[in-house]
């Protein structure tokens, strides 16, 4: 009896030691805490895998928004972030119909659409055929995930969007509230690619506005991104990686002396962060420029708290408003505790002007601002809350923005896995970058990546199609004339402008429409220093895409519902940061 015990015990050991021997086998280092990173860890965790979260800031939720609730998609449009809504049980609220579409605030007055259309027709008129004109330009690209599948959609790369809409002779209004629109999305026209802004549109085609704004979510963003915190078991704050080291045996992290080793590593960092930290192997050449060459959108993000609502009471001032006089996109919505709560997005080139300017400096003007249009505004102002995303070092913007010829040289690039690090952050993501879609998506990707790396499944380097094969489809581009040529008419910034043909035959994009993201919180025209400013060089194309029907597949994975209980090795516990990037009607082009 004594001998059986005995066994029964050797058995157990055995048992132990195998399951022990397993779980050893299954770690993983996700870097960066915010949306995406949180929920790569926390589907690698209900894996089964060990998993350690390290993130930079004292704080987690990335670039969660600042609104204290956010408009949401439905779960047509934003299926992956309305399964884990549900998942973790978050409250959310039916949008009023006034939020779920646009309305604008046009020197002082505000307008809803219809209010737009019989009170200026002209300018109504003019945003139509705008929007005609982009959705005949998202028509012609087939497959969102393939943008440039011939020449003369390659050569779309090449242009910037001012250039085209240059082409479209808007009056004036028209033109600037297309411009704010365009900028709050993604980022300044003149640094944006005209493939990516297609590409975009292409996605979001046929996805309407109220389906993007269908309910409130209280608390906004960082109510998801604390959700997925509880379910941590390891999370180290205030912890910057300065080192990836890899080999054939796992991978080594390096935190100040600090080193962790796993089996494989997450890396959800915008590519600015990604910069400051020394990979071994070393990055290619293609990599490294895609890091320092990308171009970012620029998005600042203002609340200003007032007593008392000081607008009209008819100007129900919720959901998307675009200004045309220097207020950036607005968003009001009541404050948790009474009063009123006014967020602006200052975006694209009204954002690089203001980073001259201190936090309280650049409130001041835009409080000016809307003081001019009601005068009570001063009298009821209260406070401000700021997030700067464009002059964060470890950011270097808000979300990735395609700049002109940069598709052409970074397309996909961040998708694929190499060697034993998988990439996440809605910079990865195809079809939703800026968005918390995307970022969701992204992190469900490197998961599944990391289960394939430890099932033995190699990934093949992304193709990029070269520089050279690009100017080559510009210069076809230039040759020929037609529609596209007298649509586009013109290349970037650079006179002699390369010219894009027509496609052979232009085919309609499928119907079925696919996850979409909330657009993310629209700046308007940033109000202009009494100071002298900086101005800042040209950089690369902007990014969030502009609201369009989305016709590819997504990749939606299973989340486990339950969830382990949380255990922070962080001296102190992470507590979720409010950095902006997904206000009420912003998605938060997050990482």
């Amino acid at each position: 009896m004594s001998a059986g015990w005995l066994r029964a015990c050797a058995l157990v050991m055995l048992g132990l030691f195998s399951v022990s021997a397993l779980a050893k086998d299954k770690t993983v280092i996700v870097i960066g805490g915010g949306l995406s990173g949180l929920t790569a860890a926390y589907e690698l965790q209900n894996k089964g895998w060990q998993v350690t979260l390290l993130e930079a800031k004292p704080t987690l939720g990335g670039r969660s928004g600042m609104a204290t609730s956010e408009w949401i998609g439905n779960d047509k449009t934003q299926p992956v972030l309305n399964k884990y809504v549900s998942t973790f049980k978050l409250t959310t609220t039916p949008a009023p119909e006034f939020v779920r579409t646009p309305s604008y605030l046009i020197d002082g007055e505000y307008f809803t659409a219809a209010d737009l259309a019989t009170k200026q027709p002209a300018t109504a008129e003019a945003l139509k055929r705008y929007e005609k004109t982009l959705d005949d330009l998202a028509r012609s690209i087939e497959d969102p995930q393939n943008p440039a599948a011939n020449s003369t959609l390659f050569a779309l790369d090449q242009i910037n969007v001012s250039n085209w809409l240059d082409r479209l002779n808007l009056p004036a209004t028209a033109r600037q509230l297309v411009n704010q629109q365009i900028r709050t999305r993604y980022d300044e026209p003149s640094r944006l690619s005209l493939l990516y802004f297609a590409q975009q549109s292409r996605v979001y085609r046929g996805v309407a506005d109220r389906d993007l704004r269908a309910s409130r979510l209280p608390g906004g963003s960082p109510v998801l991104a604390q959700a997925f915190v509880k379910q941590l078991k390891t999370i180290k704050t205030s912890s910057p990686v300065s080192a990836i080291s890899q080999d054939k045996d796992g991978v080594t992290v390096k935190v100040g002396s600090v080193g962790y080793q796993a089996d494989y590593v997450v890396l959800a960092v915008p590519l600015r962060a990604l910069n400051k930290i020394q990979m071994t192997p070393a990055l290619d050449a293609q990599h490294l420029g895609a890091i320092k060459g990308t171009n970012y959108g620029w998005r600042d993000q203002i609340m200003l708290k007032f007593k008392t609502p000081v607008w009209e009471s008819k100007a129900r001032m919720s959901g998307e408003i675009y200004s045309n006089t220097g207020l950036g996109m607005l968003w009001v919505e009541p404050a948790m505790k009474g009063g009123a709560n006014v967020v602006i997005n200052l975006s694209g080139d009204n954002a690089r002007v203001m980073q001259a300017f201190g936090d309280k400096q650049m409130v001041d003007q835009v409080l000016i601002r809307l003081h001019a249009f009601y005068p009570q505004a001063r009298g009821s102002f209260t406070g401000y809350e700021i997030r700067r995303y464009s002059t964060d070092p470890s950011m270097g913007g808000a979300y990735l923005a395609f700049g002109p010829g940069q598709m052409s040289k970074y397309w996909r690039l961040w998708e694929r896995p190499l060697q034993r690090v998988a990439f996440a952050g809605e910079h990865t993501d195809t079809l939703y970058p800026g968005t918390l879609e995307g970022a969701l998506r992204t992190g469900q990707r490197a998961a599944s990546q990391v289960e394939d790396l430890a099932a033995g499944k190699s990934f093949e380097p992304a193709k990029v199609v070269p520089a050279a094969t690009a100017a080559a489809a510009g210069a076809v581009a230039a040759k020929k004339g037609n529609f596209f040529t007298n649509l586009f008419g013109g290349s970037d910034d650079k006179p002699a402008p390369a010219k894009a043909p027509e496609p052979a035959a232009p085919v309609a994009p499928a119907p079925a429409p696919v996850p979409v993201p909330t657009p993310a919180p629209a700046p308007v025209e940033a109000p202009k220093p009494a100071a002298p400013v900086k101005a800042e060089p040209a950089k690369k194309a902007p990014a969030k895409a502009p609201v369009k029907k989305p016709a590819a597949k997504t990749e939606t994975k299973k989340t486990p519902a339950k969830a382990t209980a949380k255990k922070t090795e962080p001296v102190k516990k992470p507590a979720v940061s409010t950095a902006a990037k997904t206000p009420a009607t912003t998605e938060t082009k997050a990482q």
